[in-house]
């Protein structure tokens, strides 16, 4: 899977997400919209990692569903 195909079923996945990342709230998931770099803001934000770990971890995460 990439983003696009993600993101165009954003709804969808939340739940794999949140169960990912569990520290994301449902307001998290709902500002991002789908969008990748608001994803990784949200996961440098609440985990604190620098952004090429968010992005590692996200693109990651995407090629794994």
């Amino acid at each position: 899977m990439n983003w696009d195909q993600l993101k165009g079923d954003w709804k969808r996945f939340t739940g794999k997400l949140k169960e990912k990342w569990g520290k994301l709230t449902d307001d998290d998931l709902t500002t991002a919209a789908g969008q990748r770099d608001q994803m990784l803001g949200l996961l440098q934000k609440r985990y604190g990692l620098a952004k090429e770990k968010a992005e590692k971890e996200l693109d990651e995460f995407v090629r794994s569903i």
